[in-house]
């Protein structure tokens, strides 16, 4: 693993950075991309340099921006054009390695062991990268150089924009270990929480830390965040169109006003389970666990799942569980904001796994009668377009 070299590669303040491709006057203003503040999506999804230094920040509302930064410049987003952006960065790095496998649209680990023969050691490598991307595309990179995907990673966040960061063993106890331990890559704030109510508040104390220790903590949880303080990542980089198995398949929906009543719940829901239905079905697969989201007015969020005696993939009967999950947790006065719908435990459709039938359902999900209708919709949307029929709200 040591001989390894790996780097993550991170655009820096990329919806703001392509957006000002095409507003070159702004870029020395305080400029945020942010959603509809009508369809209530109003918040902060990227800011350049310039709003950062007011203390603009990402996933804050409109409001908050605007009070930090009354001159605030806000442009819509144009998820198109971060697509194509994403296939140009992506390309040039494929002149260097096929291994690449992307985090997020805006940042890709990298395998350049094998490369250093014709471009150079790792950093030299990251340079070419840096100014490639700087000088072709306009925007600009930031990139972590270890051994690790876990170090490069936090590499590539430790100093921006358009910066080389090398971790090694010699140096890591100087760039990551003082660091706040919340700032382990996958910490989440309540691990945090936990890990400093223990003593342990930064990653040098964590990587020191009793690994078993920090099992009784947080269980397994431990243990993997011991393993990466202490560089010991030995996962791979994918080749380029890799991709890991599907785990779960959901879709939500933020409602331009809030549901109350069940009439509006069960409308809420059902073209999220058919969404989630189709595409189970579109890739061949059944769930046997369904998980309904619920956000209210006030931002909290609850969630709530169930086992299925069977695995589906069918529409109406995701629709009658999803239902059944809300009519358990959730009154019918208290309006909702979001609500989002995902079958995860996923199986092959053709495994013959066993099967409980039922005396009081009606369909069961391996009807062969509500099966070949919903195929049968799937065949019209796929000839006509996915308006072309449309799911109604049955009853139940």
């Amino acid at each position: 693993m040591p001989d390894r070299v790996i780097l993550h590669c991170d655009c820096n303040n990329y919806y703001a950075s392509v957006e000002l491709l095409e507003h070159p006057e702004l870029r020395d203003k305080p400029v945020a991309v942010a959603g509809d503040p009508e369809g209530r999506h109003g918040i902060i999804l990227a800011k350049n340099n310039v709003a950062k230094r007011f203390g603009v920040k990402t996933a804050e509302t409109l409001w908050q921006a605007r009070q930090k930064c009354p001159g605030l410049i806000l442009l819509p987003p144009h998820h198109d054009k971060y697509e194509e952006m994403n296939r140009r960065v992506n390309a040039i790095y494929l002149d260097v390695t096929d291994q690449v496998e992307a985090f997020s649209i805006d940042e890709s680990w990298l395998d350049v062991t094998g490369s250093r023969r014709l471009f150079g050691d790792g950093v030299t490598i990251a340079d070419m990268l840096r100014r490639r991307i700087r000088e072709e595309l306009g925007i600009t990179i930031s990139v972590g150089v270890s051994d690790n995907k876990t170090w490069a990673k936090m590499g590539s966040d430790y100093k921006k924009p358009d910066a080389t960061t090398l971790i090694t063993r010699e140096n890591v106890q100087d760039i990551l270990y003082p660091l706040p331990v919340g700032e382990l890559l996958f910490v989440g704030r309540a691990a945090a929480e936990t890990l400093i109510r223990h003593g342990i508040t930064t990653i040098g104390s964590l990587a020191g830390c009793d690994k078993e220790l920090l099992i009784r903590y947080l269980g397994k949880q431990g243990e993997s965040y011991w393993n990466m303080a202490n560089g010991l990542d030995s996962s791979p980089v994918r080749r380029w169109g890799e991709s890991e198995p599907v785990k779960s398949i959901g879709n939500s929906t933020t409602y331009a006003h809030d549901l109350v009543g069940w009439d509006e719940f069960r409308a809420g829901l059902m073209p999220l389970c058919d969404s989630v239905g189709a595409r189970l079905r579109a890739q061949g697969l059944k769930c046997r666990t369904v998980t309904v989201q619920i956000k209210d007015p006030n931002l909290k969020v609850i969630s709530r799942q169930k086992t299925l005696p069977m695995p589906t993939n069918l529409t109406k009967q995701l629709f009658q569980e999803a239902c059944a999950i809300l009519a358990q947790c959730w009154p019918e006065r208290a309006p909702i904001r979001l609500l989002s719908v995902t079958a995860s435990a996923l199986t092959d459709e053709s495994d013959d796994a066993p099967a409980q039938l039922s005396f009081f359902e009606e369909v069961t999900p391996d009807d062969p009668r509500q099966a070949a209708l919903e195929a049968a919709v799937d065949k019209l949307r796929g000839r006509f377009g996915k308006a072309s029929v449309k799911p109604g709200t049955p009853e139940i």
